[in-house]
């Protein structure tokens, strides 16, 4: 007599969407930190999902009668995490000031259909970078003090999750410089919803006096902080060497690029020449993956096995992304 499957585990599955998705590093973390949890019912993949297939995924992961394994939740990077917020049926608060999603999790009270919730862990992403390259750096010469003044580069979803995450650390004199403003997505909308007051900066990425404009506000910040992926802050990168040149950043301030491939970007290369202390992009996707693994699976991993794998995986990736790829996902 065939054996019962009764009292088998149900499996469940994850996975990272966007277009593109194939350069993303979410399924180490993820999988590591299955792995340290001791969750082998669980696997995570990439899904490269267009703008019209994602109402498709969503039915999906809230069919009413789910095939095995289970959908848990999705890591989402570009261009979903905005497109999401009108498409769940929940949204945390922080999510929703933020304007962007970056993770969506099944609940299922009953036989029905799964409820689909949204949360944002990018901004513990930014906060956790910083503050642990800032404890990094003051265990050598750097000062200890929070940021006040903060520069951010870019306007989109992942520049509204950065000014969450200053409002978080502190700073209180905030300039977004980015080539648009306007818009219900942008960051502005974003800093209104959270009470802050932003300078505006119109930066056209490419025309001298524009990028020498960007550049000092830079040289002059606390914090700075580049959304953009990669090559969008390329032009900016001599500008602020010459801005820094024949000092340092000020004492204490750092820099946190999305970027993690390949690294060091041009602009993160030009503050390290100058001193300041940087936050590469894997930091900050390391940090933002420990509260989504726990939001899928409702356990808490360690941080030092997904680090280690991370680190491996971009030590094996190293010299592969000449062609372009996009290295940013916050995903």
């Amino acid at each position: 007599m065939a054996a019962s499957t009764a009292a088998l585990p149900a499996r469940y599955r994850a996975a990272v969407i966007g277009a593109p998705v194939l350069h993303s590093l979410s399924p180490v973390l993820h999988r590591a930190a299955y792995a340290a949890l001791g969750l082998d019912n669980w696997t995570y993949e990439r899904r490269e999902t267009a703008p019209a297939e994602l109402p498709a995924l969503l039915e999906e992961l809230a069919a009413p009668a789910p095939t095995d394994p289970v959908w848990a939740g999705l890591s989402v990077t570009m261009p979903h995490k905005q497109a999401l917020l009108s498409r769940l049926d929940v949204i945390d608060p922080l999510a929703a000031t933020v304007g962007a999603v970056n993770t969506v999790i099944t609940q299922r009270p009953g036989r029905g259909a799964a409820l689909l919730a949204g949360f944002n862990t990018d901004v513990a992403g930014i906060v956790g970078a910083v503050r642990e390259t800032a404890s990094a750096a003051r265990s050598g010469t750097e000062s200890g003090s929070e940021p006040t003044r903060a520069v951010v580069l870019g306007s989109g979803a992942t520049a509204c999750s950065a000014l969450a995450a200053l409002a978080e650390l502190g700073a209180t004199e905030i300039t977004v410089a980015a080539r648009r403003h306007a818009g219900p997505g942008r960051a502005l909308a974003a800093a209104h919803r959270m009470g802050l007051e932003v300078t505006a900066l119109t930066w056209r990425p490419g025309q001298a006096d524009s990028d020498a404009q960007v550049a000092q506000a830079a040289a002059a910040a606390d914090l700075l902080v580049s959304t953009l992926p990669a090559g969008a802050a390329d032009t900016l990168a001599a500008p602020l060497a010459a801005a820094l040149s024949g000092s340092r950043p000020r004492s204490g301030a750092m820099m946190l690029d999305v970027v993690y491939a390949p690294w060091p970007t041009p602009l993160a290369g030009a503050w390290q020449e100058a001193g300041g202390a940087v936050a590469p992009g894997w930091l900050m996707l390391l940090h933002q993956a420990v509260p989504q693994v726990t939001l899928m699976t409702g356990r808490t991993p360690a941080l030092q096995p997904m680090r280690r794998a991370l680190l491996a995986a971009l030590a094996d990736r190293a010299g592969t992304d000449a062609d372009g790829t996009p290295g940013e996902d916050m995903g």
